[in-house]
């Protein structure tokens, strides 16, 4: 007697990288991220690959923009014709092929040492998650937005638009925010306390850092300012 043969299920295609990103920010809640988190794909790896792109693609943009950032600065009658060529398509070239690279190697850096700190936090207050379930989770949120906010400064250069696509990023901002706390809880299976702790420890501490490098900075350009520029007054 002949068996009639099986019907063959077809293979659910995999999620692509638009579609994770779209379910990370247009399904804000704890299972969206507790579901990443548990996909074969969530390793640190893919979030650093997708950090690495999305900073590249934003300093690429800033690039673009640079042009009308340097005639802002002219038109508040700052003289920056010792500064050499701006804004021409040779310094965007080395934005681009020079620059860029280094800054988003460092901005991924950046966000996986902040991860580790969260991460690490996270298992203080009790959390279940992995440091590639968290990576992978905050980078699905982090990356595309990452492009958006390149995006909007773009239109942020438009003469008198600037202020309103200040205050879209502003919200965009906000909006990152809520979600990777969001993340933090769903990856980890913690309360809201523990995700506020393991959020806002090692974004104080870096915001801290960073102000402390930046006074540093800008103290000591403060003579070659004063050099360059004769009318500048700190």
């Amino acid at each position: 007697m002949n068996e009639l043969p099986s019907e063959s299920v077809p293979e659910a295609r995999p999620d692509s990288v638009f579609q994770i990103w779209w379910r990370a920010l247009s399904k804000p809640n704890e299972l969206t991220y507790a579901a990443l988190a548990s996909s074969p794909k969530a390793t640190a790896t893919t979030a650093y690959l997708w950090m690495f792109v999305a900073s590249l693609i934003q300093f690429f943009l800033s690039a673009l923009v640079q042009r009308q950032l340097f005639n802002n600065l002219e038109r508040y009658g700052i003289d920056i014709g010792n500064l050499g060529p701006q804004g021409g398509f040779g310094a965007i070239l080395v934005s681009l092929f020079c620059v860029a690279p280094i800054l988003a190697a460092l901005s991924t850096l950046a966000f996986a040492v902040v991860t580790a700190i969260m991460q690490w936090l996270a298992k203080m207050f009790g959390g279940t998650g992995t440091y590639d379930q968290l990576a992978y989770a905050l980078a699905a949120i982090a990356a595309p937005l990452t492009i958006l906010g390149g995006v909007l400064g773009l239109f942020g250069a438009i003469p008198y638009a600037g202020l309103c696509f200040g205050l879209i990023g502003f919200l965009v901002g906000i909006y990152i925010l809520v979600l990777q706390l969001m993340a933090i809880k769903g990856v980890n299976h913690i309360g809201w306390g523990g995700a506020l702790g393991a959020y806002f420890i090692p974004v104080l501490a870096l915001a801290f850092i960073c102000a402390c490098l930046t006074g540093i900075s800008v103290a000591a350009l403060i003579p070659i300012m004063r050099q360059t520029m004769p009318n500048f007054r700190p």
